[in-house]
């Protein structure tokens, strides 16, 4: 199959080399000209213009950072709207509101193209490992054409409903997870202040009702040993806070606990923490009360 694969950062670029191993022809645009190369010398295909990308595709798939550019990327004179031939499939992967989704499929259709929203879940090791969990917002039609190449990039692909859907489900999950991140960072100096022993405090909670992904994922391999390297970077939290607080105004959903997340997320970003780790949060909590939460 013919694909268009447009923004090869951390996430995209092991995923556009994925399809590349399953011999399909992989057109590649980038900003980045080096990572662009990169990929050529392994076996893909170059694109100067997303146009380009589009009109040598029967299925394009963007990975990029916002909608801003999300937007651009489609709309532009040089871009995939302006490119495609009739019958062109394009797929976001990129996390945005829904209604950014809704917006750029409404412009595909009245170029005869179909759309499709498909955000993940599972970083930059699961993007390498083709393990990432997608979740896709598409008409039933376009989802069956677009599932084989889907299960290239993911283990667990999810058909949630219309377009539009796959962002919703992103939203939501990253939602919680910025709430769980910043309240196990906040529980953990709580405790480390109390006098307690990190390791048992993690033992105990992972046994009973405070548990969480973020805890267990973060704590020991992250925060015990004062690794903070992403990851996932406290800027993308950031976003994705950003992203829920934008579509619950959009709905009329009040998010109070989302809206302090973001705010805790921020006072990181003001620190200086947007680069590392989500779990860097913590630093936060241990700036203000002069306790480390560490093993090492």
């Amino acid at each position: 199959m013919r694909i268009g694969f447009i923004g090869v950062g951390a996430m995209g670029k092991p995923m556009a080399q994925n399809l590349i191993k399953a011999a399909h022809d992989v057109y590649i645009y980038d900003i980045n000209q080096a990572v662009v190369a990169e990929l050529a010398s392994r076996g893909g295909l170059t694109a100067a213009t997303p146009k380009e990308a589009a009109s040598r595709a029967e299925i394009v798939i963007t990975m990029l950072p916002n909608a801003a550019i999300v937007e651009d990327t489609m709309t532009a004179d040089n871009g995939i709207l302006a490119g495609g031939n009739p019958g062109l499939t394009i797929v976001d992967m990129s996390s945005v509101a829904p209604r950014t989704s809704l917006k750029m499929a409404a412009l595909a259709k009245q170029r005869g193209f179909q759309y499709a929203d498909a955000p993940v879940s599972g970083g930059v090791a699961g993007a390498d490992a083709g393990t990432l969990t997608i979740m896709v917002g598409a008409e039933p039609d376009t989802f069956r054409q677009i599932e084989p190449v889907l299960q290239i990039l993911g283990k667990k692909i999810y058909h949630v409903g219309p377009v539009g859907s796959g962002d919703a489900i992103k939203v939501v999950n990253n939602l919680l997870l910025g709430v769980h991140m910043a309240a196990a960072a906040e529980a953990l100096v709580l405790g480390a202040k109390a006098g307690l022993n990190p390791e048992v405090m993690l033992e105990i909670i992972k046994e009973s009702s405070g548990r969480s992904y973020a805890l267990e994922a973060k704590a020991a391999n992250f925060i015990f040993k004062g690794n903070f390297t992403p990851g996932f970077a406290i800027d993308l939290q950031y976003k994705d806070l950003e992203l829920a607080v934008e579509t619950g105004k959009n709905l009329g959903v009040p998010l109070p606990v989302g809206n302090l997340a973001q705010q805790i997320f921020e006072m990181s970003r003001a620190k200086g923490l947007g680069r590392e780790d989500i779990s860097a949060v913590i630093k936060v909590w241990e700036e203000l009360t002069g306790v480390q939460v560490r093993t090492g």
